[in-house]
């Protein structure tokens, strides 16, 4: 999946966390395809990608287990392994942000993913992202690393 379309093009740092979350979204559908751990896709790269994005990459790999719990909690009426693998990969981004990040406001993290799905996904994928990370951050907020 290459997700280079679309891309904004600007400078700022609002435009670099949105590429940044982009290539972490790539990454992670390529780890989740090849049947690969994520810091395993990061290390093959031949150059490392934004440094926010290896963060995004190797944390959701870190706290894999834990944000796919808190994905299963809120997803209602959907198990994790049966999301569109590209929601899939934007929620455990979305939730790595709000619940382990820190570094995002909430309201950000979520936007973003609301937004990738628009982009990425299908029509109906940005409101039922927007349902299941405004929940995890209802209930979690940002939690202790």
């Amino acid at each position: 999946m290459s997700t280079s379309r679309g891309r904004s093009k600007g400078t700022s740092t609002t435009g670099a966390r949105r590429r940044a979350r982009e290539r972490a979204l790539d990454l992670l559908y390529e780890a989740e395809t090849k049947g690969l751990a994520p810091a395993s896709v990061l290390d093959e790269l031949p150059v490392a990608p934004d440094a926010y994005a290896v963060a995004l990459v190797r944390g959701v790999g870190l706290h894999l287990a834990a944000i796919d719990a808190l994905i299963g909690a809120h997803a209602t009426a959907w198990a994790t392994d049966r999301l569109p693998a590209i929601d899939r990969q934007l929620l455990r981004i979305g939730t790595f942000e709000i619940a382990f990040g820190g570094e995002v406001p909430l309201a950000v993290a979520i936007d973003e993913a609301v937004e990738l799905a628009g982009e990425f996904s299908t029509d109906e994928s940005g409101s039922f992202v927007n349902a299941v990370l405004a929940a995890i951050a209802a209930e979690t907020g940002p939690l202790p690393s």
